[in-house]
């Protein structure tokens, strides 16, 4: 009855029926994995909720690409990153998972194959398999810093491989795609005829406070730049992303028209939310300084407490608001992970979430509240 692309492993993991039972038992835990940024007590600015009482928003009036004003202001965030980007290259989508799936739409027929980064964020396993797109990875080594393995992505790389995906900065390595870096894969996108994609939702929240460039300035391979509000704003709840198109002129021409007509077939977006754009970008500075500063914060205790502890570190990171720990492989991360759950009441991830190789990784959230995180660090810290 129901189609093999939706065949996922339904039941519970070791690790999810643990925090089942966690819960069940009405046991309260610290959780070191929170990402929500709109459950981690930052203050909002009021202001922001009467910028959807525009009363424009009591019509519709619906635009495949997104109204005209709200791409305006995307363009305007790439222009404080360096990048010149014309309204007619963006279109709105309701989250950067719909981009995705647009994009794969667009690129591969089933079975195609998209090269993505591991470590990473598990999500794109289960977008690519809704598409019918093969997901292949190509590793991200560690070596004084993250790197991308060039050799083994392009060892990677078939005749379906339709697509390169970079994430910059990655989650949870938190390491930003270097410029030489960024120039060979251009290289490879464009003497392959392939798509490149970045997600850059992470893109303002560089540790040392200096900006990154973004996949989104000229090139002549073509690329889509990925990023939301979800991010951003810390509006996840908001629902607001976007595709930047660029690439040679034809090409990226033919690419916009046929994403057109596939957001015309959803038209997702609602008209509020696109009015309270320009003035949410605006805004964005205030809730930005808040996260940046708990993740400093949160990074410093921390290292506070990693300093009185030779078994355990965490690996270099350059933005976003992850952080990954490496810890005694003796036993399987699940197993620590569990353990950690049930014995100690503190919820970390196992680094096998994300696809690292080998044992021995656990990843936290820095935008937890501090006292919460420096407390959870500890009893962390208590079992090594």
């Amino acid at each position: 009855m129901f189609a093999s692309r939706t065949g996922w492993a339904l039941a519970p993991n070791r690790f999810s029926a643990a925090l089942e039972r966690h819960g069940a038992a009405g046991r309260e835990a610290l959780d070191l994995t929170e990402s929500n940024p709109t459950c981690c007590g930052f203050a909002y600015d009021p202001g922001l909720l009467s910028t959807l009482a525009d009363r424009r928003g009591l019509a519709y009036d619906p635009h495949p690409k997104g109204l005209r004003a709200a791409r305006e202001a995307v363009c305007g965030y790439y222009q404080q990153h360096g990048a010149k980007v014309d309204p007619e290259q963006v279109i709105l989508t309701a989250s950067t998972s719909e981009g995705y799936s647009f994009i794969f739409r667009l690129l591969c027929e089933p079975g195609d194959g998209v090269l993505v980064p591991a470590p990473s964020y598990p999500l794109f396993e289960f977008l690519a398999s809704i598409q019918d797109v093969k997901l292949v990875s190509y590793p991200l080594i560690y070596d004084h810093g993250w790197q991308i393995d060039l050799h083994s992505l392009s060892e990677a790389l078939t005749t379906r491989t339709r697509a390169i995906l970079v994430v910059h900065p990655n989650n949870p390595t938190s390491s930003f795609v270097k410029p030489a870096e960024m120039e060979i894969v251009h290289s490879i996108c464009q003497e392959r005829e392939l798509a490149l994609v970045a997600d850059e939702v992470f893109l303002d929240y560089a540790h040392d406070g200096l900006a990154r460039p973004s996949f989104a300035r000229p090139r002549q391979a073509l690329t889509f730049t990925l990023s939301g509000i979800s991010k951003i704003c810390a509006l996840p709840q908001m629902k607001l992303a976007w595709i930047v198109t660029s690439g040679a002129p034809e090409l990226a021409r033919e690419a916009m028209a046929r994403l057109e007509v596939i957001a015309d077939t959803y038209l997702s977006l609602s008209t509020p939310v696109q009015l309270a754009l320009p003035e949410f970008l605006a805004r964005r500075e205030g809730i930005q300084r808040q996260v940046k500063e708990r993740v400093a914060a949160n990074l410093a205790e921390l290292d506070r407490q990693l300093a009185e502890k030779e078994s355990v570190r965490r690996l270099d990171i350059e933005g976003g608001w992850y952080a990954v720990l490496r810890v005694p492989a003796t036993r399987p991360d699940e197993e620590l992970a569990i353990d950690l759950l049930e014995q100690h009441s503190v919820i970390v991830h196992p680094g096998h979430f994300y696809d690292f190789p080998r044992e021995g990784h656990l990843v936290v959230s820095l935008i937890t509240l501090a006292d919460v995180f420096a407390e959870g660090i500890r009893r962390v810290m208590g079992n090594f």
